[in-house]
């Protein structure tokens, strides 16, 4: 049988974009750990922080960098290119502090700094509030370009994310390889979660900063579209099968006529007393 740690562990890599502390305080409430059982689950915030690529704003600044496996240093610290520092970020808070300054060793850093003008542009252009960063891959024969965008509304019952993560290898040609996540989560009277992730994998005859941002670019509208097309089949198809044609009784309710039913009688067709 799973341990508390490990199921409510579970719990947290499982939370919806914008709801992670919602899910703690569940967490806290149905453990009788209550409070105490939090420090146990740090590796578990930082594997939610890392792949859900959450943000954090750097101390002392409105700017909000991005957390990732890319970025990691050790001991909690990670970096960011753009902004030329590193820091260090409590997992279960997820709050930023300790900044230093941080000088990027790449052989690949001159692409670095222009892809990030180029997906500063792109990010501009189509997320209304969006997060970036470029970085070296471990072993420096890639970069990788990430890109999140979040937008929470709980007073209406919603919260979404989208995020792209992409590794550019730059050996003869440039490819790109990665994949497209889009998280939304609506609970008003109900519970419905979209969770989908689209593969991408593109040839790029020139590595230059704005052919790859432009590729990428493309791949996102395009599946923004395909999207859009399916949620118009799922509305005329599969969601409009879920409703009942006619009433039990087989026969169309005259809406004109509505105020006039009495229930019980006229609906069901039963006699009035």
């Amino acid at each position: 049988m799973a341990s508390t740690v490990e199921l409510a562990s579970s719990f947290i890599e499982g939370a919806p974009p914008g709801e992670l502390h919602d899910v703690v305080a569940d967490i806290k409430a149905l453990t009788s750990d209550g409070d105490d059982i939090t420090p146990s689950l740090a590796p578990a915030f930082e594997r939610y922080n890392e792949s859900q690529l959450t943000t954090v704003k750097l101390p002392g600044a409105s700017q909000e960098v991005i957390v990732s496996e890319f970025n990691k240093l050790e001991d909690n610290r990670y970096f960011d290119v753009e902004s030329q520092t590193s820091f260090e970020v409590d997992h279960i808070t997820q709050e930023a502090s300790a900044a230093q300054s941080y000088v990027l060793e790449s052989q690949n850093a001159d692409l670095i700094k222009s892809l990030l003008k180029a997906v500063s542009a792109h990010a501009s252009e189509h997320y209304p509030s969006s997060s970036y960063g470029v970085y070296p891959t471990a072993d420096d024969s890639a970069v990788a370009i990430l890109l999140v965008a979040n937008r929470y509304s709980p007073n209406n019952f919603w919260n979404g994310r989208f995020r792209s993560i992409y590794e550019v290898s730059l050996a003869d040609s440039a490819t790109i390889t990665g994949k497209i996540h889009v998280d939304v989560h609506y609970y008003e009277d109900g519970n419905v979660a979209l969770n989908t992730t689209k593969p991408i994998s593109i040839t790029v005859p020139s590595a230059s900063a704005e052919s790859i941002v432009s590729r990428i670019t493309t791949a996102e509208r395009n599946y923004q579209e395909e999207l859009n097309k399916a949620f118009g089949q799922m509305a005329e198809g599969a969601f409009k099968s879920l409703r009942r044609q006619l009433p039990i009784t087989r026969q169309k309710v005259e809406w004109e006529k509505v105020g006039g039913y009495r229930l019980g009688q006229d609906i069901s067709g039963g006699k009035g007393r």
